[in-house]
């Protein structure tokens, strides 16, 4: 189990998130944000895209395990998504401005997350029980890896 101080420095991580993201991609290009680079399969517009998807499944999962008995948690095909018109043809701004939104609620739900409710689970489709802790240290992780995708992926277009 985290402590509060550890829950705090990780709600802070997820509250960077957006800005950090807005930082790296508002310059680029359409060529830098859609280029395919060697050993990565989505472009960086599709890594946008995708942490809103992502992101945005996150959140209503944390919601059901708040407000539901052992909610079921629905995963989802993220390479499917990534291919979908609206990822394709959309502009990463709906995304970027889903993620401001998006994180701002987000974090004040976990802000406000009582000790009792950190214990709290769903069950998730792939991967079992997952409680609200869970889907705390796990999206930490979702941020910090697909800023690092990211920042990969511009050193490999030089």
């Amino acid at each position: 189990m985290l402590t509060a101080a550890e829950r705090t420095t990780m709600i802070e991580r997820i509250a960077r998130f957006p800005g950090e993201l807005h930082i790296i991609v508002d310059p680029l290009s359409d060529e830098q944000l859609n280029a395919r680079v060697e050993h990565d399969p989505w472009t960086i517009a599709q890594i946008v895209h995708h942490c809103a998807n992502s992101h945005m499944n996150s959140f209503i999962r944390l919601k059901l395990v708040l407000t539901e008995e052992r909610p079921p948690l629905k995963g989802y095909d993220q390479d499917a998504w990534a291919l979908m018109a609206d990822e394709k043809s959309t502009p990463i701004e709906p995304s970027l401005s889903i993620l401001t939104g998006l994180h701002q609620r987000w974090v004040t739900t976990f802000r406000h997350i009582t000790d009792e409710e950190w214990k709290r689970v769903g069950l998730h489709t792939e991967g079992g029980e997952i409680s609200a802790t869970d889907l705390l240290t796990n999206y930490v992780t979702h941020c910090d890896d697909h800023i690092d995708q990211v920042m990969r992926i511009l050193e490999a277009q030089g």
